[in-house]
């Protein structure tokens, strides 16, 4: 017999007026309600996932200061549109700002078109978003974002370890004065890159100095302008920094030079990213590579996944990033910068 709203009413007990409401997603049904009818749906055959032929990427933003002002997404972006080509999906791509007015509707409306898939770029999303987004009808996959509180599918990066990574290489380098340039929007990812570096101090026995750790902007420009300010009030500098990311690298550097200070041989930076600045900064930026744009598309394998067989086993990916040596860290054993330059 063929699947019909009159075979779901009979079996949820909902009226067929209530089923079509749900089903397309009108106003009027609660969420339970509608969970149970899109349940009931899909196990009776009356909606497939086979019926999905586009991957909507879906860009967050809390206040645009990470996504706006780097361009760390372009290159993740373009993982995502390759792959779905590829793969023959069709690519859609739609922004939700958390201050619109109709914000909630719009995510309602994303996560339960039946007819999409959904990759969710959360790098700016917080905690406090995260229930909204956990009760959709429609495939998704979290990318460069996680949270253990709200367990989702994702795709993201090795933060924690790559920090570690690289104020192990500072260590290595005769560094014990490590301080940490520190985003002031704390997105998840910069969360776990100060964890990352917190447990590289301990393991290295260093104490964590509270004032080797300096609250700047996110946006290079902003980044320069409040490491200025500290500057200026003579705040006492350790011989390195990690930084939550190569804008905040970079625009600190500016600031250290303006100072006086010798890059790197009065402070050492190392960046997190690998932007294309990088390589043609003053000296060039020491950092952590991301491969973004193969996270990018793992992120529409997983989501094709779960389209074809379906979500009863969330999965965390990260992706492990790869140490670029080159010119802002000084080498103290030996008086000399990275490499034996």
């Amino acid at each position: 017999m063929k699947a019909s709203i009159k075979q779901i009413s009979e079996i949820t007990g909902f009226s067929p007026a209530t089923i079509s409401n749900a089903l397309n997603h009108k106003k009027g049904v609660n969420r339970k309600t509608s969970e149970i009818i899109f349940q009931v749906a899909k196990e009776i055959g009356y909606i497939s996932e086979n019926k999905i032929s586009k991957i909507k990427l879906v860009v967050y933003k809390r206040n645009g200061l990470i996504i706006d002002d780097s361009p760390f997404f372009s290159v993740l972006l373009k993982g995502v549109e390759s792959e779905c080509r590829a793969s023959g999906y069709e690519m859609v791509m739609c922004n939700i700002d958390q201050n619109d007015p109709d914000y909630k509707e719009q995510v309602n409306a994303i996560l339960n078109d039946t007819s999409s898939a959904v990759i969710l770029l959360g790098t700016e999303l917080l905690d406090d978003e995260f229930p909204l987004y956990m009760n959709g009808n429609s495939p998704m996959v979290l990318l460069d974002c996680w949270s253990s509180n709200f367990p989702l599918n994702a795709v993201l990066i090795n933060n924690a370890d790559s920090a570690v990574n690289a104020v192990q290489y500072l260590v290595n380098r005769g560094h014990r004065e490590i301080g940490y340039l520190r985003g002031r929007f704390r997105i998840k990812a910069f969360t776990s890159r100060s964890a990352g570096y917190s447990r590289a101090l301990s393991k290295n026995n260093i104490p964590l100095n509270n004032q080797y750790i300096f609250t700047v902007s996110t946006t290079m420009d902003g980044a320069y302008r409040d490491m200025k300010e500290h500057l200026k009030k003579g705040a006492k500098m350790p011989t390195a920094f990690f930084a939550d990311n190569d804008m905040i690298a970079l625009g600190c550097i500016k600031a250290f030079q303006e100072f006086g200070y010798r890059v790197p041989e009065d402070i050492s930076v190392i960046g997190f990213d690998d932007l294309p600045f990088c390589e043609i900064s003053s000296p060039r930026l020491t950092t952590i590579k991301v491969f973004k744009y193969e996270m990018g598309q793992l992120a529409v394998r997983r989501v094709i996944e779960l389209m074809k067989n379906g979500g009863k086993i969330n999965t965390k990916t990260q992706i492990c990033t790869e140490f670029v040596e080159r010119d802002s860290v000084a080498d103290l054993r030996s008086g000399i910068k990275k490499g034996g330059k």
